[in-house]
């Protein structure tokens, strides 16, 4: 379960990173429609090739409901990203796990001591990992979309872990929620067209034809993602898995830091060793 969710830590974490650059360049909205169907397609293949059609029951509906969220909460997610420093907008945006937790507290779930101090110290490392720089530096409107997505992304946590029992239905499950994300993100894509909104830069289609393949990779990593943590999630306690799956800024932090050279203040260093020591402590108990 552990190295379920830290793989979905890094691959979040790589995810966020690219959506983030690739925001820089392309709309906001037209990225996440294309990533999540380019998804699709390789999940529409799988589903095929493993014939999950057969897994299909009234748990698909969680899947629904987290393939009409996750397209508002990634547009919401990449604006915020692409007005503030992905530093600090990628640890606001994990105070998603509240809600999954939240859940799991509801329905009985109770951590050990040990557990539970593991989940304080690693969500203060990821906050610090972020890089504590809100006096100023990021815009009310760069926190309110901020905010918005760590709720929705909080709720596609909750109802993706309950989408399905088995590896099979977790392809189905994948499938039909990135289904719902295309037709969700593409009615708005519809809509913004019409409106005038631009939906593909202004050079034309040559930036967007170029970027396939990163989009490519944002979709699949973000699939990816969701997948490993559906299967921590019904291995472990859920609220350990969540913990652990949201160390993801870490990842987001030090990508910004090797590639965009974004400096990596001494905060973030501490938070990084906080949310290693919280790693240990959640692994232990």
């Amino acid at each position: 379960m552990v190295a379920l969710a830290l793989v979905t830590s890094l691959l979040w974490g790589l995810a966020d990173f690219g959506g983030g650059l690739l925001t820089r360049r392309l709309p906001a909205l037209t990225v996440v429609v294309v990533s999540q169907a380019l998804a699709a397609g390789v999940l529409g293949v799988v589903v095929v090739a493993t014939g999950a059609w057969s897994e299909a029951d009234g748990r698909l509906w969680f899947a629904v409901a987290a393939g009409a969220i996750g397209p508002l909460a990634m547009l919401l997610f990449y604006r915020a990203l692409a007005l503030g420093p992905m530093g600090v907008v990628s640890p606001l945006a994990a105070t998603a796990v509240a809600v999954p937790i939240g859940v799991a507290l509801v329905l009985g779930e109770r951590p050990g001591l040990v557990q539970y101090a593991g989940m304080v110290i690693a969500f203060a490392g990821v906050v610090l990992a972020g890089g504590p720089r809100l006096g100023g530096a990021v815009s009310r409107r760069t926190l309110g979309y901020t905010a918005g997505a760590a709720l929705g992304f909080g709720a596609v946590l909750a109802l993706i872990a309950e989408a399905s029992t088995t590896v099979t239905g977790l392809f189905l499950a994948l499938f039909v929620q990135r289904l719902c994300n295309v037709v969700t993100g593409g009615a708005a894509l519809w809509v913004a067209a019409r409106r005038g909104t631009p939906v593909l830069p202004a050079e034309g289609r040559a930036p967007l034809l170029a970027a396939l393949p990163s989009l490519a990779f944002v979709g699949l990593a973000d699939v990816a993602a969701n997948g490993t943590y559906a299967l921590a999630a019904r291995i472990g306690p859920t609220t350990v898995a969540v913990v652990l799956a949201s160390l993801y800024p870490v990842v987001t932090a030090l990508a910004a830091r090797g590639v965009l050279r974004e400096r990596l203040l001494a905060a973030q260093a501490a938070g990084a060793g906080l949310a290693l020591a919280g790693t240990l402590l959640l692994a232990s108990g």
